[in-house]
């Protein structure tokens, strides 16, 4: 088990970190967030394969640009809180299995599910997760909608 597991972590496919710092995280904030997040419809996504970033093994979602336009809109709406800090131009929604680890142990990780793939699930909200510096907890759930706001 990897570090944000035992600090309460659950999987996820990251839409936006890092986010606000929680003392900015006020009713507003959440309700504005919700009315965003209503604008998408929920949606099915796939997990049929793999892929690496130097330190991480994750599976790939499909489709991605649903979960790219829920970073994307977030971002617009908080530009304050670009997506990874800005570190990266890109991008890439996905689903980390292992993290930190070495190239034998990936390979071990990637070999054990691959008969069960793909793995599909239905996407209807999204968690805001918050640190206290040692555990992740769940501070709001925030359900997509029909997709038909504008």
């Amino acid at each position: 088990m990897d570090e944000p597991a035992r600090a309460g972590l659950p999987a996820h496919i990251t839409v936006l970190y890092p986010f606000l710092p929680f003392d900015r995280i006020d009713s507003d904030t959440l309700d504005s967030l919700q009315c965003l997040v209503l604008q998408h419809g929920t949606f099915d996504v796939a997990f049929a394969g793999f892929g690496r970033f130097p330190n991480a093994l994750w599976l790939t979602p499909d489709p991605a640009e649903s979960f790219r336009a829920l970073t994307e809109a977030i971002g617009r709406r908080r530009p304050e809180a670009p997506p990874h800090g800005g570190r990266f131009p890109e991008v890439v929604p996905h689903l980390t299995v292992a993290s930190d680890q070495s190239l034998e142990t990936y390979a071990q990780v990637e070999a054990e599910p691959a008969p069960a793939l793909p793995v599909t699930a239905r996407i209807e909200r999204l968690h805001l997760m918050i640190s206290d510096g040692t555990h992740w907890h769940d501070h709001a759930v925030l359900r997509l909608g029909a997709g038909e706001l504008s």
